[in-house]
């Protein structure tokens, strides 16, 4: 089926789910005339981040993914932020669809402290797809894949996913700790007598000199 295509119409931040979400709003076209009876489609969102400008600002918040200015060139390379996937229903010619892409704000994962980086602009993704198509064939009906080539590009306000992050994780937001680093971080919140996890941690980075907004 080499007629099929894919773009990517709008990307929207989800506002009523229990987790993260943005959904894409994909168009689907089929140009050799052949019913699609149905797709299972699977979906690779990539990072490029080598197609935006950043202030310094930014590049100074990306040093820990990217080195230092100097090695940007080597550095600043493509990178797999998610993989996800849903069913198509049947159609002739063109179709829309929402595809699902769930995200986290942990801060072990790239993407989110790429994401949390940026200020303004965009977000330069890339849509890598697969999966197979459903069709009618001699035998009642036919099994294929999806070509190789499917891709779209897709440039994502940053506002809609600082407006999704928003949404779940009002002012704040969330890291994970291994249990012995939880444990001592709690003893040292009772024994000092602080109110909150902000001022447990502004009091460790204001004892070894950090400057604490």
């Amino acid at each position: 089926m080499s007629g099929l295509g894919f773009s990517v119409l709008d990307i929207v931040a989800e506002q009523y789910t229990a987790a993260p979400q943005l959904t894409a709003r994909l168009r689907i076209t089929e140009d050799s005339g052949e019913r699609v009876h149905a797709m299972v489609l699977r979906c690779q969102v990539r990072v490029e981040p080598q197609r935006r400008h950043y202030d310094e600002a930014e590049r100074d918040g990306l040093r820990a993914l990217f080195g230092g200015n100097e090695r940007w060139a080597d550095t600043l390379r493509p990178f797999q932020w998610m993989q996800c996937g849903t069913t198509v229903q049947g159609f002739t010619g063109t179709t829309d669809v929402d595809l699902p892409l769930p995200c986290t704000y942990d801060f072990d994962v790239v993407g989110s402290r790429y994401l949390h980086a940026l200020r303004d602009g965009h977000v330069p993704l890339g849509l890598l797809f697969s999966g197979t198509v459903f069709t009618k064939g001699a035998a009642g009906f036919g099994v294929r894949q999806v070509p190789w080539d499917c891709e779209a590009r897709y440039a994502m306000p940053v506002a809609v996913w600082r407006r999704m992050i928003a949404s779940h994780y009002p002012e704040s937001g969330w890291i994970r700790l291994g249990q012995d680093a939880l444990d001592s971080l709690a003893d040292f919140r009772a024994r000092r007598g602080l109110i909150s996890w902000d001022e447990t941690v502004r009091t460790l980075l204001a004892g070894i000199g950090e400057v604490v907004a």
